[in-house]
């Protein structure tokens, strides 16, 4: 076995893990039929298996390397999937996937019909919670616990909520905290510690008393003691929460540690380091069966047995194909159209420099959103605030309040969070925050966590909101630069992935709620929203080559407001209509068009009355779509270039041709 080559990144001599121990274990029932001195093994086979499959499938890579000890121990001390083990947004949860009897199909992973990305119920029985956004296992947690309680299951049901350090940090989290400290449940907290420091790194003492206080003996003379306390009346539910309290206070001032825990009626155990396997199953074992709320913390290292990803987490957080050997990731051809991320990055950059009044904010993604850029060139104007995307788009409405003109960018599947934020904190005072919504639309591998297909829907019916979509990398950059004439909130939704072109130095607006006819017709009318005009430019083609038609197209660039003279001129054409967004039908563009006729034709039903066209609106189905390739995901969803040209088929009769 390469083990020692893996944890070094690699040489010239890598070859295929060997991997004798791990593919004897098809399920945690035959992890659990090991000695305990044989798992340090199956966590080195664990991470080869790893190196070399996220190699050339790639996925989140440095969390799921740091948290293989923890992985192996929850799985040999818990009766999975009796007890529940719930993750917290399962960018560390391939290893428990590999455990859980998905090891043989793990090279689908992230492919369309293949293995998900992401913790899954529908996946698999071990996935017992769906995961994907941030800070929800303690909430997800805390009710199963409960559940279980109220439910008296036999034997007693443990419940693990496992997450991470950024998460934790998230406002939802702290509500769920805060409810397990006023419960009765026996839900165990596992804080994953891989990089915010919340207590110094332990000495001595601190070791000895974390060890101390998890053990068995010293917990069993405890709850006798307060069983003592009890029975005479010395100590009640309230008294009990100041002893937990008082506990952790009195291990925070010996040891001159403190932690943000050491303030709720929480039990907590550690720091511990979670990269020992023996020393987190002994850990669990000592106290897995504690009745209350309780907290352990595990530090461990992101990236952990692969050299480059340790000393670069960041990077290796999902670094796409790499060679195993070597840790060479494959380098993209600088050639390429940028991607739309980047066009945005370095636009703000480029607007920054011209108005002091521009700040950032981005909540914990400012290399995935290119805020970083303006981190780069502006640091004193770029905030980072954290898995907090409530907290990020209110921040953004005080910094607004008082004349700054914020650019919040923040991927459109998590500014759904921030839904009341954007109502109450920025659309009812018409404060001029421009949102900027990276992987809007259906966004790949990621899968349904993570599809930005709402947006278009829950922004639409904001009063006083401009929404917007660039057709390219040049819409964008205007776009960018208009919102700086508002006076109100704009919202600009962009894909994830490459422009189809590279941007020009062009740094003039678009007049709002105004498109552009890209082409006409007489036959049929096709509005677009977004990059899909592309797609819909070449199913026309194709169709007026083939059906001896012709065809208008439009991009409507704006959602709201509609381009009336656009619509104006459809209506009076008289002809089928068809809408394509790359979003969700119900709500999106293709509504928005639809109400528009309505009240058109209804202002004009006097002596000239005007019909409402066929319409048909082609986007995203009233479903959860699964993960896959864009252009596979385009495809089942019928508006890929195949299904556009159907679609203009079908509205203009002639249904029996097809491509």
């Amino acid at each position: 076995m390469n083990a020692d080559l893996a944890l070094q990144g690699g040489g010239p001599g890598y070859s295929k893990p060997i991997t004798p121990l791990l593919d004897t274990i098809d399920s945690p029932a035959d992890l659990r039929r090991l000695p305990v001195e044989r798992l340090p093994q199956v966590c080195a086979e664990l991470r080869s298996f790893l190196i070399d499959s996220l190699s050339s499938h790639p996925g989140h890579f440095a969390s799921s390397m740091g948290s293989v000890e923890l992985t192996v121990a929850l799985h040999y001390v818990f009766n999975t999937p009796y007890d529940r083990i719930v993750w917290d947004v399962g960018h560390q949860a391939y290893g428990h996937k590999i455990l859980t009897g998905r090891r043989k199909d793990f090279d689908t992973l992230r492919t369309l019909k293949g293995v998900s990305g992401f913790p899954s119920p529908k996946e698999s029985e071990y996935d017992t919670f769906t995961a994907g956004h941030a800070s929800n296992s303690i909430s997800a947690g805390l009710g199963m616990a409960v559940a279980a309680s109220l439910h008296k299951d036999e034997p007693h049901r443990n419940v693990v909520a496992v997450i991470g350090d950024a998460s934790i940090s998230g406002g939802l989290a702290f509500e769920g905290l805060n409810n397990a400290a006023n419960s009765n449940s026996d839900l165990l907290i596992i804080l994953n510690d891989n990089d915010m420091s919340i207590d110094r790194n332990v000495g001595s003492l601190n070791s000895y008393l974390a060890h101390l206080t998890s053990s068995k003996g010293y917990n069993d003379l405890r709850y006798s003691l307060a069983g003592v306390l009890r029975k005479y009346n010395l100590i009640t539910d309230s008294g009990k929460g100041r002893i937990t309290r008082f506990n952790n206070s009195l291990k925070s001032l010996i040891t001159q540690e403190q932690n943000i825990f050491e303030g709720l009626n929480i039990r907590y155990f550690g720091p511990f380091d979670g990269n020992d396997v023996a020393t987190v199953v002994k850990v669990l074992n000592d106290i897995k069966d504690f009745k209350g709320p309780r907290i352990l913390h595990l530090r461990t290292v992101k990236g952990k047995g692969f050299l480059p990803a340790e000393q670069d987490p960041a990077t290796w957080h999902a670094p796409g194909p790499f060679n195993p050997g070597t840790g060479e990731r494959v380098k993209e051809d600088p050639a390429k159209p940028p991607k739309y991320q980047d066009v945005f990055g370095n636009t703000l950059v480029e607007i920054a420099e011209t108005h002091p009044e521009v700040v950032g904010i981005t909540a914990a993604m400012p290399s995935g959103t290119s805020m970083n850029k303006l981190q780069e060139r502006f640091p004193e104007r770029t905030f980072d605030v954290g898995i907090s995307e409530g907290h990020a788009v209110t921040f953004a409405g005080g910094l607004a309040k008082d004349g700054m003109r914020p650019f919040v960018a923040i991927y459109s599947a998590f500014l759904q969070r921030a839904y009341s934020h954007i109502i109450h904190d920025v659309a009812i005072e018409g404060l001029p925050v421009t949102l900027c919504l990276d992987r809007a639309g259906l966004v790949g591998e990621d899968g349904p966590t993570h599809h930005g297909v709402f947006d278009i829907a829950y922004l639409r019916s904001i009063p006083g909101i401009t929404v917007a979509a660039p057709r390219n990398a040049d819409d964008l950059r205007r776009l960018m630069y208009t919102s700086l004439t508002l006076p109100g909130p704009m919202a600009i939704r962009y894909p994830r992935g490459r422009a189809s072109s590279h941007p020009s130095a062009t740094t003039g607006t678009i007049t709002i709620g105004t498109g552009e006819k890209l082409k006409d017709g007489a036959d049929l009318a096709i509005l677009t929203l977004g990059p899909v005009a592309d797609d819909a430019a070449k199913a026309i083609e194709q169709a007026e080559r083939e059906l001896g038609i012709t065809v208008a197209l439009y991009d409507m660039r704006f959602v709201k407001p509609l381009d009336d003279s656009i619509l104006t001129e459809v209506m009076e054409k008289g002809c089928p209509v068809i809408t394509i967004e790359d979003g969700t039908v119900n709500g999106g563009m293709g509504s928005a068009v639809l109400e528009w006729m309505s009240e058109y034709a209804g202002s004009h039903a006097g002596d000239n009355p005007v019909t409402i066209p066929p319409l048909t609106r082609m986007g995203v189905p009233d479903r959860f779509i699964p993960q896959g390739t864009p252009e596979q995901l385009h495809h089942l969803c019928g508006f890929d270039c195949k299904g556009i040209y159907e679609a203009i088929a079908r509205a203009t009769g002639h249904k029996n041709k097809r491509s």
